[in-house]
């Protein structure tokens, strides 16, 4: 009997659901539209994404392309993308992801750092890359998805000719602790850093969102983030990628998202706050009803009360809204359904008891931990503070991704080692507590935090309390320097038909209603601000960083 481990390849679920479920829609793309100028679509089965990326895969490995290669993929959602990225997986190579709206500076500093040999993507962003010369002195073979202009390399359409059927391909038997991807945080609380995922952290993500949602192979989902969306064959689901843009989700078209709903049956859906936000108040507005969702997961920032309670006015009794909380380097770590939020832990969020995000999931073993802005060498027990107080989070367990790549001081800051149990914790660099039931209460992110002269204010735990007024989308506090001292500063964006209201008077009634709270009575300053900057990845984390330089001119 062999005592070496069994292989691990994230892509072998794909052809086990070809096998599964041969002729069910793996991917539907829109494609145009009809005469009525109604969205017409696209698609793969799951034995033609599985024979499509078996083809690219022979031709990528013919063109030179192999097992541990970092590979820049940079496609828009459609058909391409699917097989793609699993061509490369079954190959054994690196894709490297990195959100194309970060700018052009950290584009150019990601692409710089993650030495990628091997660039599929695009005409435009080969354009870029030539324009910006990113990567130029790693980058071997190019790949060109659409027509290949005068930057050489090969077109996909040569990739799939050169493999021909490609019935013969075998997959490559990868380990659990082999790299299989580098994705890109988003940057939005510092600078994007590239972390590293193995094909056992995958599959674990995969065997944990199937096992916390019950998600069953031959449901349709509806993936608005393109990441999400490679879990869905995974997970045997059709994936229906909606005619929107991605890097966009807080200016969705929502008739679209309805419409994909309705025409398909779509049971499960992923959304960022913005989003579920955006499609909940079309909906409402317009007497719809989701009868076929069984679950919407939303993700990427808190979602409020307010827009919770909203979309479930769309749902049947038993479906649900669950915000999942995490981090690129970790997900899932813990999961909470609307149903436990609005009938229980809201009064609690609105009287500053910060956001619960429900328990850690099975197999994630969380601590909170005194709050240090310096590394911690190695793990000790009296990191941990007691049941009720705020630190910050600190996660162990096999979803958790060991290190950033080419940032050590990264990995030394974000990593703490524990020799004397095995493995390491990671810390999630946001605040927050355990309440008596195990539960998780998100108190804000670390830097964000403002050190007055009183103590520590914690961003979430304060905002909620003004967001309960009815005339206030979100607010950000911040703090600003004024004759030498941290001055904490409320700044406020107000709901679109709340605009032409007194701002004189709003802030008046918001000093009002924090005056009643120890937490936020020494808060005296309000500035209203026309739209928040937000992340790019989810349009929904604020950049309080850019808030609070604003607040300081003002």
């Amino acid at each position: 009997m062999s005592d070496s481990p069994e292989p691990v390849n994230i892509a072998s679920h794909l052809p086990a659901m070809a096998r599964q479920q041969p002729d069910r829609q793996a991917v539907v793309f829109p494609h145009g539209h009809d005469k009525s100028g109604r969205v017409s679509y696209t698609h793969l089965t799951f034995r033609q994404l599985n024979e499509e990326s078996d083809r690219i895969a022979a031709g990528l490995i013919d063109y030179g392309i192999t097992r541990g290669m970092r590979t820049v993929l940079m496609v828009t959602p459609n058909l391409d993308f699917f097989a793609l990225t699993f061509a490369l997986f079954k190959i054994g190579a690196v894709p490297v992801m990195i959100d194309p709206g970060m700018g052009i500076r950290n584009l150019g500093t990601c692409l710089q750092e993650a030495e990628p040999e091997a660039f599929i993507g695009v005409p435009k962003a080969h354009l870029a890359r030539c324009l910006f010369r990113w990567a130029q002195g790693t980058l071997k073979l190019l790949v060109t998805v659409g027509p290949k202009l005068f930057w050489g390399g090969k077109s996909l359409a040569a990739i799939q000719r050169l493999a021909g059927t490609a019935h013969d391909f075998k997959m490559a038997t990868t380990q659990e602790g082999e790299v299989a991807a580098i994705l890109f945080t988003s940057g939005s609380t510092g600078v994007p850093k590239g972390v590293i995922y193995t094909h056992g952290i995958f599959d674990s993500q995969v065997k944990k969102l199937k096992e916390i949602y019950s998600i069953q192979p031959g449901e349709i989902d509806l993936p608005t983030f393109p990441l999400f969306a490679l879990f869905a064959p995974a997970l045997g689901m059709t994936a229906i990628i909606p005619d929107m843009d991605a890097t966009r989700p807080a200016d969705v078209d929502p008739r679209m998202i309805a419409e994909c709903i309705e025409n398909f049956g779509v049971t499960n859906m992923f959304g960022s706050p913005a989003l579920i936000n955006s499609v909940s108040r079309y909906g409402v507005a317009n007497g719809l009803q989701f009868a076929s969702l069984k679950r919407v997961i939303s993700a990427g920032a808190p979602v409020s009360s307010t827009v919770l309670e909203r979309f479930s006015k769309m749902l049947g009794p038993d479906a649900q809204i669950f915000t999942p909380y995490g981090a690129t380097e970790v997900l899932p770590v813990t999961s909470i359904g609307s149903h436990e939020i609005l009938k229980d832990t809201t009064a609690r969020t609105n009287k500053g008891g910060g956001v619960c995000v429900g328990k850690p999931v099975e197999g994630i073993e969380l601590k909170v931990i005194r709050i240090t802005d310096e590394p911690i060498a190695d793990w000790s027990d009296e990191l941990a503070l007691p049941t009720g107080q705020i630190g910050e989070i600190a996660v162990k367990g096999r979803n958790v991704t060991r290190e950033y790549f080419n940032r050590p001081e990264s990995t030394k800051l974000g990593k703490i080692p524990d020799p004397a149990h095995g493995g390491f914790y990671h810390r999630m660099g946001d605040l927050g507590y355990q309440d008596d039931t195990g539960r998780v209460w998100f108190c804000g992110r670390k830097a964000h935090r403002v050190l007055v002269d009183t103590g520590t204010l914690f961003t979430i735990p304060c905002e909620a309390i003004f967001n309960t007024h009815p005339k206030v989308f979100r607010t950000a506090l911040v703090g600003v320097q004024r004759e030498g001292r941290t001055e904490p500063v409320l700044c406020v964006e107000l709901e679109t038909d709340s605009r032409d209201h007194s701002e004189d008077r709003l802030a008046e009634e918001l000093l009002e209603i924090g005056s009643n709270y120890q937490i936020t009575k020494g808060i005296k300053t309000i500035l209203f601000h026309p739209a928040f900057p937000v992340d790019i990845r989810h349009n929904a984390k604020i950049f309080r960083e850019k808030l609070a330089l604003w607040a300081q001119q003002r």
